[in-house]
């Protein structure tokens, strides 16, 4: 379904990514040691659930007819005593009742990286 290529040569610590036809770079911030030349690996992960939620709720809104102008997705991650946390704070503009917003959040809590995301999903780690 999605693939992605993650290559890093001799500059701590840029990754040179393609996801598709799509080129992008990843980094840690200087303060880490890095460039930041890109969003962080944390970045990306966050990215990664914003644009799936927006993009979910657009086509949600779309298919029930309901105006939506616009929906902001803003998200944090946390760790406090090695427990990670995501933040998700949605903002929906339109003509939305509030029965269309809490179905909208609803739906948020089922869009495909959110239900990877908590589901844990398995890693399979091998040498090439």
């Amino acid at each position: 379904m999605a693939q992605v290529r993650a290559e890093i040569g001799e500059t701590d610590y840029a990754v040179a990514l393609s996801a598709g036809n799509h080129l992008l770079t990843s980094d840690e911030p200087a303060s880490l040691g890095g460039q930041d030349a890109g969003p962080g690996p944390y970045e990306l992960l966050l990215a990664s659930l914003g644009a799936c939620t927006a993009i979910t709720l657009r086509m949600y809104a779309k298919r029930k007819q309901w105006t939506v102008r616009s929906v902001v997705v803003d998200l944090r991650f946390e760790r406090e005593h090695n427990v990670a946390r995501i933040e998700r704070s949605i903002a929906i503009e339109g003509d939305v009742t509030d029965e269309q917003r809490s179905r909208m959040l609803e739906i948020a809590e089922k869009t495909p990286v959110t239900l990877t995301l908590k589901a844990g999903t398995p890693i399979h780690t091998r040498l090439a």
